[in-house]
C-alpha cells in the first residue's frame, strides 16, 4: 500500500524503515527536516513538503509523535490533502478523547482514521515485533492490515475510536507497576550485596521475571540508562490515565505515586533517561537506611 510516514523519533525511525523494507512507503515527513533527509537519503523514498502534500499521495498515512496537541496539529495540517481513499493511522500515544476528535475531524473530511498505539519499546520497532491495540472502523483495519502487520507481531481491533488509546492507557499502567517493582527488586539485591548479572539471569526464567527485567534490569546493574522509554514521555502518558481514571471519580495510588516520582527525576535532569532510572531513587532508599553492600548481605 502507498504509505507516508509522520515522526522520524526513536519509535517512528524504525517503523518507517521497516514499512520500506515491506515495500509500502513511499514518503516521510518530519518537523525536524534533518531526520527527513537522513532517513531519504539511506533508503531513497520521498521527502514531502508538507503533511497535506504527503497526505495527497498515499492511502496510508501514519503518525507516531509525542503529544495530544501534536497529533490534532499534524490532522489540521494534513487536512487539505485529504481524500476518501485515505486512512490516517496513529501510533502516538495520546488520550482516547483526542483519537476520536481526530477521527471526527478526518470523517469530515471524507477520510478514515485508526488510534494504533503501540507497545514493544525501541527494540520492538526496530525488529517489527510491536504489539499494536487498534481503535475505529472494522473495515478500516482490515484494509490497513498490510501496513500494521509490516511494523508489528500482535495486532488486535479492540472496538470503536479511542478505544486503542484506552487499551495503551492501560499498558502503561502496567509499565508504571513493573518497573517499580524491577527496580525495587534490584536496589534490594545490590543492598544484599548479590552478582546481579547472576541475579538477571537466573530470576529472568523464574516466575517473577517479566520483559522489563530482561531487557531493563541489565541497566539498573550498570548505572547506564540510555533512553528507551524515556521518563518525561511515561511521565506525559500517565498524566493521560490520571485524567481518563478522574472520568470515573478516582485516583490511581500507583499512577500518582509513579508520576511523583518521576517529576522528581525530571526536576533532577534524568527526564530523557530510560524510566529504569528509577532505580536510582530505589537505590537511594537503602542509601538513606545507611545499608552498605557486602558480600555476606
Amino acid at each position: 500500500m502507498k504509505t507516508g510516514f509522520i515522526g522520524l523519533g526513536a519509535m517512528g525511525l524504525s517503523m518507517a524503515r521497516n514499512l520500506h523494507r515491506a515495500g509500502h512507503l513511499v514518503g516521510v515527513w518530519n518537523r525536524n527536516a534533518e531526520k527527513t533527509h537522513a532517513l531519504v537519503a539511506e533508503i531513497g523514498c520521498t521527502a514531502a513538503s508538507t503533511p497535506a502534500a504527503l497526505a495527497r499521495v498515499v492511502e496510508v498515512l501514519v503518525l507516531c509523535v509525542s503529544a495530544d496537541a501534536d497529533v490534532l496539529a499534524l490532522i489540521d495540517a494534513l487536512l487539505p490533502g485529504a481524500h476518501p481513499n485515505l486512512t490516517v493511522i496513529d501510533c502516538s500515544t495520546v488520550s482516547a478523547t483526542t483519537a476520536r476528535e481526530a477521527a471526527s475531524r478526518l470523517s469530515a473530511h471524507g477520510a478514515g482514521f485508526l488510534d494504533c498505539p503501540v507497545s514493544g519499546g525501541v527494540e520492538g520497532a526496530r525488529d517489527a515485533t510491536l504489539a499494536i491495540m487498534c481503535g475505529g472502523d472494522a473495515r478500516a483495519f482490515e484494509r490497513a492490515q498490510p501496513v500494521l502487520t509490516a511494523m508489528g507481531k500482535t495486532i488486535t481491533h479492540m472496538g470503536p475510536s479511542g478505544f486503542g488509546q484506552s487499551t495503551k492507557a492501560t499498558n502503561q499502567i502496567l509499565c508504571a507497576g513493573v518497573i517499580q517493582a524491577v527496580s525495587e527488586a534490584m536496589a534490594f539485591a545490590q543492598a544484599e550485596g548479590l552478582p546481579l548479572d547472576k541475579v538477571i539471569d537466573t530470576l529472568g526464567k523464574g516466575a517473577g521475571s517479566s520483559w522489563y527485567f530482561v531487557n531493563r534490569a541489565p541497566f539498573m546493574a550498570r548505572a547506564h540508562f540510555p533512553a528507551g522509554f524515556k521518563v518525561r514521555l511515561h511521565e506525559k502518558d500517565l498524566g493521560i490515565c490520571h485524567d481518563m481514571a478522574l472520568k470515573h471519580g478516582v485516583q490511581l495510588p500507583l499512577v500518582e505515586t509513579t508520576r511523583a516520582q518521576y517529576q522528581g527525576l525530571m526536576q533532577a535532569g534524568y527526564g530523557d533517561e530510560d524510566i529504569s532510572t528509577l532505580f536510582r531513587l530505589k537505590a537511594e532508599l537503602f542509601a538513606a537506611g545507611g545499608k552498605k553492600p557486602t558480600a555476606e548481605g
